[in-house]
């Protein structure tokens, strides 16, 4: 196998191992765009309101159901390079913004389609990267432009973003009320310094428990946590609660492995246990000392300490998860404590109540009604186990959409509205444009489509109508409409309130252009293999397919 090496005389020059796959040209660009498409095919019918939902099935037999691309492509075994860079575009835009995940593959998919068209035409594909990443550009400075502020005091239009990010997944039911809850659970976070909005969305934990509808999902100003009241003799409920956090263990050390206590007699034994017992209530009272209601340990509490906690009337709870012991600190003011010796009352938090409670068979510990929480729980609830999974995915979308909206302080209209817009000004750009460039840069303008076509097709309407009418609408400086797939009318979609964060665009248009810009740059695939494989990786024997192998 010659693996495309030259012959001297008749004989090849192997310069790798055999069973080495090597696609070369324009087949190795062929075979990479038909992966990547195939990857965007996928997940292109779950866009929109309207979008359908995938059930993805693992090898072990757990079944998800979702609509959200960022999971399906997460679950997916994709064994294609090529195919694998469009799970990349999914991660990142879910890591940086949370939601947007389908628009970003789509669009990467449909540039990929339109490069490979040019290609057909003869147009080198350096052209057709940099006419690409000059299209980025312009993309991005438009998007800029007719983009609108928001300020966290506008909880109407904040309320609309979540919505936007929740319709359209199984939680759309619920939609109204699960938009308000993740508003006031980020107003709670939220931190203004310099006149700009600072969310971290982990200090908004998610938690949930199915057997209830979605609507019964509340917002907890605290923290919940998945433990129970480490003793039958401890109170289950604490109203004005001190809170101690401790990160140390509540027993005696074990002896260091090569330490030996010898002890000869009955007596001797009983003053030892008499002793460790008298340690064990020195270390107790030093937390009834402080003043503390509620103990969370983050490491284990011994029996006797439980005895004695128990008789003071303290609740304590015990192998706390370290996430919920930063959280508990920031919702409480309480600091966590690594010496004993050290704590004193000001290293205490408050909180208006803890309590016990069982929720769906299990029993979970609620500190609420604290002071100024900077750390709160959204308590999830489902009918079921799939359903609440698919809540929770639903309220990250919502609540990283609005952290996304106020850290740029910018939204844009929904509905392909953006796409439409950009579109436009990008055929308006190229026609000034000398040269191949400008076939890219319109390329680039026909991709950008593929959202409002996508929008329209899993609604039902039919695509080139709704474009054209969509174009007119522009055409007469319209920017801001949209298609609403509701009632299959152009509509002002920020009026409408169908609107999204100005950073999940502009991420989306980002992740995907550079993504199709690497992809198209590669000219030859080489796949180390053994002797038995022809071909990479997730690949039949005798190469890749037109599609894409290993996928599910």
């Amino acid at each position: 196998m010659t693996n495309g090496n030259p012959q001297i005389g008749g004989q090849p020059i192997l310069i790798v191992p055999e069973g080495t796959f090597r696609s070369k040209g324009k087949d190795a660009q062929t075979n990479n765009i038909a992966a990547a498409r195939t990857v965007a095919d996928t997940v292109r019918t779950t866009l929109g309101p309207k979008g359908m939902d995938k059930m993805l099935v693992d090898s072990i037999g757990d079944v998800t159901i979702t609509n959200d691309g960022a999971t399906i492509l997460d679950e997916m075994q994709i064994e294609h390079p090529a195919a694998k860079m469009m799970v990349e575009i999914a991660k990142t835009q879910d890591e940086e913004v949370g939601d947007g995940t389908t628009t970003a593959v789509v669009l990467s998919g449909e540039l990929l389609k339109k490069a490979g068209e040019l290609l057909e035409q003869d147009i080198h594909p350096t052209v057709i990267t940099r006419g690409y990443r000059m299209a980025k550009f312009k993309a991005l400075k438009i998007l800029d432009e007719i983009a609108s502020g928001i300020e966290l005091k506008d909880e109407k239009a904040l309320e609309q973003i979540a919505n936007t990010a929740i319709t359209g997944k199984s939680a759309e039911k619920a939609s109204k009320e699960l938009s308000q809850i993740a508003v006031a659970a980020v107003k709670k976070v939220a931190e203004t310094s310099e006149g700009k909005t600072n969310i971290d969305t982990d200090n908004i934990k998610l938690e949930k428990k199915p057997g209830a509808s979605m609507n019964e999902t509340q917002l907890i100003e605290g923290i919940v946590i998945d433990k129970e009241v480490v003793h039958a003799g401890m109170p289950k409920t604490i109203e004005n609660a001190k809170i101690a956090l401790i990160d140390s263990a509540l027993e005696i050390k074990d002896l260091e492995s090569d330490a030996k206590i010898s002890i000869n007699s009955p007596e001797k034994m009983q003053a030892f246990m008499a002793e460790e017992e008298k340690m064990i209530k020195d270390i107790v009272d030093r937390v009834k000392n402080s003043g503390a209601t509620a103990v969370f340990c983050q490491k284990g509490i011994d029996d006797t300490a439980q005895h004695y906690l128990a008789n003071m009337g303290i609740l304590a709870a015990r192998r706390v998860k370290k996430s919920d012991m930063e959280a508990l600190a920031k919702a409480t003011g309480a600091k966590i404590v690594s010496n004993l010796k050290e704590l004193s009352k000001d290293d205490l938090g408050f909180c208006g109540l803890v309590a016990e409670r069982k929720i769906s068979g299990d029993e979970m510990i609620f500190v609420e009604k604290c002071k100024q929480p900077k750390a709160v729980t959204i308590l999830i609830r489902g009918g079921t186990e799939h359903v609440v999974d698919e809540v929770e995915r639903a309220m990250e979308d919502a609540v990283k959409g609005i952290a996304s909206a106020l850290e740029l302080g910018k939204i844009v209209p929904g509905g392909g509205a953006t796409e439409i817009e950009v579109a436009m000004e990008l055929r308006k750009y190229a026609d000034g444009l000398k040269g191949r460039e400008q076939l890219a840069v319109n390329a680039f303008a026909d991709a950008m489509e593929v959202i409002p076509r996508s929008l329209a097709e899993n609604a039902g309407l039919d695509p080139i109508d709704k474009i054209a009418n969509l174009r007119s609408s522009h055409d007469g400086r319209q920017k801001r409409t949209g298609l609403n797939v509701f009632t299959g009318k152009i509509e002002d979609m920020q009026a409408a309130g169908v609107i999204e964060p100005l950073k999940i665009k502009l991420q989306a248009i980002q992740s995907a252009a550079e993504a199709a810009e690497m992809i198209l740059r590669i000219d030859d695939m080489i796949s180390a293999g053994g002797k038995e494989s022809a071909g990479p990786p997730g690949m039949p024997p005798g190469g890749m397919p037109p599609g894409m192998g290993g996928m599910m």
